[in-house]
């Protein structure tokens, strides 16, 4: 069979034959149908990451497939959809960008509705975070006033989407001005040079941050006193300059994301989100990618040129 393997650290992976997996017992043989490509993918081919696959190793910690085989007492059966995560899946040992794999029962879930094969692989971090960051973080309330940074994003996109349906009201912020048609419908789309009426008028409750980096305060002073600002990720940068006097008179609480910790409550809240993905309610933009373009995906990502989130298709 095929797979996309790394055979250096900081080297462009290759498509290889690979042998067939083989399942031990107590594992689930997987029909891999999309290996999602992610920065943590990226981090990992690096060599600089404290965890390290022998090489070579097949990449991709996340995935979707459907079920081969699996023992009689797994509660799965052939041609159940399943996602793949975790496990070391990518880290420890050879990941999704393949097209079979045979993985430990733990590192597979069932999905609660059908999804596209490309959405059922990279949906669990966007959809996930946001929900944790806007309910269990931000605790949400009714009629806020919600301003998301990077809203172009798949994290971000989420965030602005179940904003939304929380009833918030939402303005989605982007970096440069061909990210705007990106935005989720329904909000107010600004780029960063166009803000500048947020921090006159701070009246927002709540600011979800994607983008980290050293505007991080800034952007906070965009809330109203007594508003909070949760921050998600560090794509600009992964060092803020805080001056105490200055925050202690804004009152704006910064509230990190760390999915680490939450990764049960993430699991948690997984199968009614992949129900509102199946229905249409939430949507996540996906560029696809064949095997043998994953160099590509991996240029694209690391440059920003992905929309939404990137997958390999082993078909």
């Amino acid at each position: 069979m095929r797979a996309v393997r790394f055979h250096g650290w900081g080297a462009a992976p290759s498509l290889d034959e690979v042998p067939e997996p083989v399942r031990a017992p107590g594992e689930v043989l997987v029909q891999v149908t999309a290996g999602g490509v992610s920065h943590l993918d990226a981090t990992v081919a690096s060599g600089d990451f404290e965890l390290k696959p022998p090489l070579p190793y097949i990449g991709g910690v996340e995935g979707a497939g459907t079920v081969l085989e699996a023992d009689a007492d797994s509660g799965l059966t052939p041609g159940t959809q399943v996602v793949l995560r975790g496990g070391g899946l990518g880290l420890l040992r050879d990941g999704t960008w393949t097209e079979r794999v045979s993985v430990q029962r733990r590192t597979v879930t069932p999905l609660d509705a059908p999804l596209d094969p490309a959405v059922a692989a990279s949906f669990f971090v966007p959809a996930t975070t946001a929900h944790v960051a806007l309910h269990d973080i931000a605790r949400l309330g009714e009629d806020e006033n919600v301003v998301v940074v990077g809203a172009a994003g798949a994290v971000g996109a989420m965030v602005v989407q179940q904003a939304l349906a929380a009833g918030a009201t939402v303005t989605g912020v982007v970096g440069r001005e061909d990210q705007l048609a990106d935005v989720p419908k329904g909000v107010e789309a600004l780029t960063l040079d166009d803000a500048g009426g947020l921090a006159r008028d701070r009246s927002a409750s709540l600011l979800v941050d994607t983008l980290g980096g050293s505007g991080l305060v800034g952007r906070s002073r965009w809330v109203r006193r007594g508003g909070r600002a949760v921050v998600i990720g560090y794509v600009a940068g992964p060092r803020v300059e805080l001056d105490l006097p200055s925050w202690l008179l804004d009152e704006v609480a910064l509230l990190p994301v760390n999915m680490i910790r939450q990764e049960r409550r993430a699991r948690e809240v997984s199968g009614d989100l992949v129900r509102r993905l199946s229905e249409g309610e939430l949507t996540l933009a996906v560029e696809e990618f064949g095997l043998a373009d994953a160099p590509a995906a991996l240029d694209a990502l690391r440059a920003g040129r992905v929309r939404g989130r990137a997958v390999l298709l082993p078909g």
